[in-house]
């Protein structure tokens, strides 16, 4: 199960996992048959290199989030940012879009240049991937970096129907769950698996972590699920809701 899982899971997760599976099993039993086979979570570190700058010429959008990355539903908060990884051609950027609601990451691009396509194809992947649901009360954040508030990437947005958001100069923490997302896609996957070759071997390594971020692995942050199951239940539940309030209007339209 922990190899499974891209190694990445500590005590908790291997023992919530196995719950979910069927296994009744304590958790100090998870924890000792770890011990045993000296296996453990991963554990974040600190690297930085700057990926996004700021241009004051640029229009700014205002700050809509105020360091408040929360959300009552799918589709009503995203948070963009861009990361790098170094390979042996060179460093490769990476862009990510994530569902504030469900963390699930519903748009991703992998490039050789920072060059303002890499955001905007992220951008499609998500708002294609979302098709099939309302994007009208959706807020777009990022930080100030020109590949967020270049012309195309504002009309784009525009022409979704999403408004977009943009954090505060100079604050640390103005994308601060879209950085620590960065933080995560960088313990989980790169520093485990690397030493990198080239664009296209971050790029499928990517695509494959994005299908098991979003699909399997389990989140602390939403009751240990993965993002794609806590979006089914909550859809489910509006869903059912919807249709126990339309059959009681219709009850009392046409009483028995």
């Amino acid at each position: 199960m922990h190899h499974d899982n891209f190694a990445v899971y500590g005590v908790v997760k291997v023992w919530k996992q196995l719950q979910r599976e069927g296994h009744s099993v304590a958790r100090c039993t998870a924890q000792r048959l770890m011990k045993d086979l000296e296996r453990q979570g991963a554990r974040r570190g600190r690297r930085f290199k700057k990926t996004t700058f700021g241009d004051d010429q640029l229009h700014r959008p205002s700050d809509l989030v105020d360091h408040q990355f929360v959300a009552s539903a799918p589709n009503r908060l995203w948070v963009a940012d861009l990361t790098y990884v170094k390979t042996h051609s060179g460093w490769t950027y990476v862009a990510f879009i994530i569902d504030v609601f469900s963390r699930a990451i519903v748009g991703w691009q992998v490039s050789n240049s920072l060059r303002s396509d890499l955001a905007i194809d992220a951008l499609e992947m998500a708002i294609f991937a979302r098709g099939d649901r309302d994007l009208s009360e959706l807020i777009h954040h990022s930080d100030r970096g020109v590949q967020y508030l270049s012309i195309r990437y504002s009309e784009r947005l525009g022409e979704a129907g999403v408004v977009a958001s943009v954090g505060s100069r100079g604050d640390s923490y103005d994308n601060a769950l879209a950085e620590s997302f960065n933080g995560l896609f960088k313990t989980e996957l790169i520093h485990r698996q690397g030493p990198w070759r080239n664009v296209e071997h971050v790029e499928w390594a990517t695509l494959n972590y994005v299908d098991w971020f979003d699909r399997r692995r389990l989140h602390g942050e939403i009751g240990m699920v993965p993002p794609a199951e806590f979006e089914a239940r909550y859809y489910h539940s509006n869903e059912s809701e919807s249709l126990a309030g339309l059959e009681g209007i219709l009850s009392t339209q046409h009483p028995a």
